[in-house]
């Protein structure tokens, strides 16, 4: 077993299979969260990946062998585990999802009581059980139990329905032709369902739901090749697009265009803040479009660290109403406080429907940025860190006068955009991203930084 090819983060824990990421291992794992939770019940649901099938009943017998009763509910999106743990008060759930990683990877992804990621705090107390070994098994006689649950997807999307900032109705009147491609991931049920039940006429492809990742399933411009072709030729409104556990929604506008996941959270943020007044939480690496949007909309920008659960914390600390990541991640803590491809579908529609615009022209009416995300490999942690803070006190020559944030590597804003520097907490690389409001800018500035950085 190779651990250093362990992502392991406050998530959960992911890998490939066979190369680093053991089925003892999980079981560990398992037997680690149901000794933290002590008691009560855990729901356990996973994406649609063959692996997912056998790591299952590991999962839901060890839960059972440290005495806690497991809803099994299957294949499901990741959001929908998240509204589980919460209406049915349970202690926490799992899900056996790697996301947007290839098929050969699989993953556990941890929620707590709240139906929320695992805290730092709790992260680290089910690490040192993991690594103690010391596993609160019970005796035959003070084993869990097991039932299974099959109610959920629908449940999840008559919620959806009832969520104020979704008009229904109104959709329902705009009769949209939407091509769906759910990468026959968990969504591959309940997208399609959700759309149908507004009166969209919904054509599928690759939503049968087996686990066959026809194409790279991170739902970002390169891979929606198909999805585009698809609208072309059914001469639908738009393509939606989510990743294997459907936390995620990428969108592709009538001509074929992918429209990029940064603005799914733009249109989601402009949605709700029609009608709903209140703070935007983002995080530090998210385009400047959808703060410009909130901000003009009266909504106070918040920023927080990169990552779902900072995100989510940062939100309940300010009240956010809206927010999310850029990356199609629409987080509406209101409904549920999680990314949610669903949601992010429904407010979507609402919003082209309330416009009455076709989703190109949405776009269009947009503060124009351009937007390079790079990731290069780093080599001496130490060193970047050095380069780093001189690059702090170089950056004057770099775009002038600038407003730094420290919280997550560096960002800087300037007059012209913002540029950010971090380190991976799970990778060997560092990301780079830069948006101005000039192409050439944004292209010359990347290069200029990169090789400062060599």
């Amino acid at each position: 077993m190779k651990k250093e090819q362990l992502v392991k983060s406050t998530s959960g824990v992911r890998g490939v299979l066979g190369n680093g990421l053991a089925m003892h291992m999980l079981a560990e794992y398992a037997a680690a969260f149901g000794t933290m939770v002590k008691k009560g019940k855990v729901v356990v649901g996973r994406d649609s990946r063959p692996s997912g099938a056998i790591i299952k009943p590991i999962i839901i017998s060890t839960l059972q062998s440290v005495g806690i009763d497991v809803i099994d509910i299957d294949v499901v999106p990741t959001p929908t585990v998240e509204i589980a743990v919460k209406k049915l008060k349970a202690s926490g759930g799992i899900c056996i999802t790697a996301s947007h990683n290839p098929g050969q990877w699989n993953a556990l992804k941890f929620f707590n009581h709240t139906g929320e990621f695992i805290t730092p705090a709790e992260y680290t107390k089910l690490t040192k059980i993991f690594e103690s070994q010391k596993f609160a098994y019970k005796p035959f006689d003070k084993l869990g139990k097991a039932e299974t649950q099959s109610h959920w997807i629908d449940e999840h999307i008559k919620q959806t329905l009832k969520v104020k900032s979704v008009n229904r109705n109104m959709v329902a009147k705009r009769k949209f032709k939407v091509v769906v491609d759910a990468v026959n991931g968990a969504g591959s049920q309940a997208l399609p369902e959700l759309l149908k039940r507004m009166n969209v006429n919904v054509i599928e492809i690759n939503c049968k739901g087996d686990g066959n990742f026809v194409h790279e399933p991170e739902p970002i411009p390169k891979n929606l090749k198909q999805l585009s072709a698809a609208v072309k030729k059914h001469k639908a409104d738009l393509g939606m697009a989510c990743d294997p556990d459907a936390d995620r929604l990428a969108l592709v506008d009538e001509t074929g265009k992918p429209i990029g996941e940064e603005l799914t959270l733009t249109i989601g943020v402009m949605a709700v803040l029609m009608k709903l007044k209140g703070n935007t939480v983002i995080n530090l690496s998210t385009s400047k479009v959808t703060a410009d949007i909130a901000k003009s909309l009266g909504s106070k920008v918040i920023y927080s660290k990169v990552g779902e659960s900072n995100v989510v914390q940062m939100m309940r600390q300010k009240n956010g109403v809206i927010g999310g990541e850029g990356n199609g991640g629409v987080i509406f803590p209101s409904f549920h406080a999680g990314r949610d491809s669903l949601i992010a579908a429904a407010l979507t529609l609402t919003l082209l429907a309330n416009r009455k615009l076709s989703l190109s022209k949405l776009v269009e009416t947009f503060p124009k940025y351009y937007n390079i995300k790079d990731k290069e490999i780093l080599t001496d942690r130490a060193k970047f860190q050095k380069q780093l803070e001189k690059f702090e006190k170089d950056s004057v020559s770099f775009f002038g006068k600038s407003k730094i944030d420290r919280r997550d590597g560096l960002r800087f804003d300037f007059k012209e955009g913002w540029l950010q520097l971090r380190t991976s907490n799970t990778e060997p690389i560092y990301r780079l991203i830069v948006e101005t409001n000039e192409q050439k800018l944004t292209v010359d500035l990347a290069d200029k930084v990169k090789k400062y950085f060599k």
